[in-house]
């Protein structure tokens, strides 16, 4: 394998595993990272789709605890059965959703005004649900979540179709306004992003598989490591933040990153395309 082409490989691993599980949009990022080395196209979005399975790996990892606690105690425990469920039932309108109108988002909305609209009023969202007192929250652990809190998170994220939105920042923070504390909305973001993640990569691979050989494998290797050993320092990193701070600087960051695409399409200096 080209040696070029696996230093890409390792800074687009990178940069989607330290922007997956950040309120600020892996989508956006990727698109700017792709098209600075040149490395775009079809084949560049089912490499990008398919190595967020390596961020995944990272959440598995450090919530495996509670993974394997739910696992083996469904056949005898409602609260496992229940948590479960409503994994469950906040995925299923994502799949929906994805399914009925994916095509015409990937048509119509990844524009770069698009995304730097998303970016900036994603922003607005952040400090409006930070203005909202930490007491106002009625959940502070995904076990006391109902089967309607994860429907309505579900919902929430399929907000995250429009790129520049991001998944983490539309569940994490309408977990917050739909009434979830920062670290219930976050526990919850990162254990739906399981199976919202493996499907959509896995679905990505198979429907793009005419694009695919053998010899990407050590390119998708690569790409996948380094996205779970960024992802997992940053989600380690994350749920220690939140103990003690807001969401308030990634919202001023967004705002910036915004306005980051708007010149960069501008100028012509970046192709802000799928």
């Amino acid at each position: 394998m080209d040696v070029l082409l696996a230093v890409k490989a390792v800074i687009l691993g990178v940069v989607e595993g330290l922007t997956e599980f950040l309120p600020i949009s892996s989508t956006g990022h990727l698109i700017l990272a792709g098209s600075l080395l040149d490395f775009t196209g079809a084949r560049a979005k089912v490499f990008e789709i398919a190595i967020q399975t390596g961020a995944i790996a990272a959440v598995v990892i450090v919530y495996w605890h509670k993974i394997r606690d739910t696992v083996i105690e469904l056949p005898r425990s409602a609260a496992a059965r229940r948590f479960a469920l409503n994994v469950l039932i906040a995925f299923l309108p994502a799949v929906v959703l994805g399914l009925a109108f994916g095509k015409a988002i990937q048509a119509h909305l990844f524009t770069p005004l698009v995304v730097a609209s998303s970016f900036i009023l994603g922003a607005f969202v952040i400090l409006w649900a930070e203005r909202r007192p930490q007491s106002a929250a009625r959940v502070h652990s995904v076990d006391d979540m109902s089967a309607w809190d994860a429907l309505k998170v579900g919902l929430v994220q399929c907000f995250a179709m429009i790129p520049g939105t991001s998944r983490s920042g539309a569940t994490i923070i309408g977990g917050m306004l739909l009434g979830l504390s920062r670290q219930a909305a976050t526990d919850f973001s990162f254990f739906l992003a399981i199976p919202t993640l493996i499907g959509a990569g896995v679905y990505s691979l198979w429907k793009e598989r005419a694009l695919l050989s053998a010899a990407d494998l050590p390119l998708f290797g690569i790409g996948l490591l380094f996205a779970f050993l960024s992802a997992w320092l940053c989600v380690r990193w994350l749920l220690r933040y939140i103990a003690h701070h807001s969401f308030v600087p990634f919202a001023w960051y967004r705002i910036g990153f915004g306005l980051v695409v708007l010149l960069t399409w501008w100028s012509g200096w970046v192709a802000w395309t799928a």
